[in-house]
């Protein structure tokens, strides 16, 4: 399946996220692939509003995975593996026990761990350009 956003506004990622989620069923880990600066980690943001996230969306950068709160209470998990030097220091992480969850699961720089990802997936390209940004997304 394969659908493509363009977002010329911050705004309307809201309603693109709102219209992936209703996309992608229930798939549940999303691999977000662009840029440095593409905005991966802003249309997270919208698409954690739509789930109803009621903690502070940012970049793991440092930590690697920060997990966040829906108002339902179900955990959402958010990784950024652009540090990563290793596919080990993934495994270090215990990814196995988040991507398997059943919860949502957001991964910036998947590129990083793509032997790991051997399983059921949604594909976003997000790029950035003459102020538009656009998202392609991809899955089985």
């Amino acid at each position: 399946m394969k659908k493509k956003w363009d977002a010329t506004e911050l705004k309307d990622l809201d309603g693109i996220a709102k219209e992936l989620l209703t996309f992608i069923g229930d798939h549940r880990v999303l691999c977000f692939y662009g840029d440095l600066g593409a905005g991966k980690t802003t249309f997270i943001k919208a698409i954690c509003r739509q789930l109803g996230v009621t903690d502070e969306v940012q970049s793991p950068t440092f930590s690697i995975v920060n997990e966040y709160e829906t108002s339902q209470g179900e955990p959402v998990y958010h990784f950024d593996f652009y540090r990563l030097k290793t596919v080990e220091e993934a495994y270090d992480l215990g990814y196995e026990q988040y991507l398997y969850s059943n919860y949502f699961c957001f991964i910036e720089w998947p590129e990083k761990v793509e032997d790991l990802l051997n399983l059921r997936k949604v594909d976003l390209y997000i790029s950035f350009a003459d102020s538009k940004r656009q998202i392609n997304c991809e899955y089985d």
